[in-house]
């Protein structure tokens, strides 16, 4: 491990992924490939109920989920041992040096990004609380956050409300945690957490360079009959620019005061 990661208190920064079974174990390592070939001195951890099947080499230390279940990552995020922290959804591929990222924790217990498809009554929904449409669900497959005793709180707050909720998905609880939380928690750039490729193409050449891309398509072989594992971005690029092109077909743009351009 790089000193410079090293304080008294243990790792100063480092990067974990949760994954159960092998289907997102095989993603998990796709996915931290990308960590350590971008990160080559950021220490990656993994938490998973396969430990034996992990590749050596790759991870810094494997933790073992002893009961695993549909959000396991809700009961391994407060168990890091690092300082600070960045947790990965399996679905990600890290393309450039995450440079200072870590250091928004100097201000600040958690960073995270807003979710992109707010207009749904998916994205809009919450548990408990009803929330403004300015204060939508933030995404949770991207996060930053310090090991210090509020933060670990909301954490076990966060996994016994989803628990609670008897929802599949965990957004919704999170969402009303922090709205009545005094958590201190910034609102990172998309670029950190790049759901929509196709808004790459609007981008002019000193625009925001994006970091960490999150896509399901790198786990639609999981979820549609007969689909590829695809694993290279430029190929998950051109999927999306299809997928978004039948989805506009599909609407009324008489309903949208700004339809999309015509190519």
């Amino acid at each position: 491990m790089n000193d410079k990661t090293q304080t008294a208190a243990g790792p100063d920064r480092g990067v974990i992924f949760v994954a159960t079974g092998p289907d997102y174990l095989d993603l998990a390592c796709d996915a931290a490939a990308s960590v350590a070939d971008t990160n080559p001195d950021l220490p990656i951890d993994l938490f998973t109920d396969l430990p034996g099947a992990a590749p050596e080499g790759l991870f810094a230390q494997i933790h073992l989920i002893p009961d695993p279940h549909l959000r396991s990552k809700l009961d391994c995020l407060a168990l890091t041992r690092f300082e600070r922290t960045l947790f990965l959804d399996c679905d990600t591929r890290t393309v450039r040096p995450l440079g200072r990222l870590f250091e928004v924790l100097d201000r600040f217990d958690l960073a995270l990004t807003h979710d992109v498809r707010r207009a749904s009554d998916l994205v809009r929904a919450g548990w408990r609380i009803d929330t403004p449409y300015a204060f939508p669900q933030h995404n949770s497959g991207v996060l930053l956050y310090a090991k210090r005793p509020e933060m670990t709180a909301f954490l076990q707050q966060w996994a016994k409300d989803f628990r609670a909720s008897g929802l599949d998905r965990d957004q919704p609880s999170l969402r009303d945690l922090l709205w009545s939380s005094d958590l201190r928690y910034y609102v990172l750039p998309p670029e950190f957490n790049q759901r929509r490729m196709t808004l790459l193409d609007a981008n002019e050449p000193l625009d925001a360079l994006p970091t960490i891309f999150h896509s399901h398509i790198f786990l639609q072989h999981l979820r549609v009959a007969g689909a590829s594992k695809v694993t290279d971005i430029h190929q998950v690029i051109k999927i999306e620019r299809a997928n978004l092109a039948a989805e506009w077909s599909a609407v009324d743009l008489a309903d949208y005061p700004f339809p999309p351009a015509r190519r």
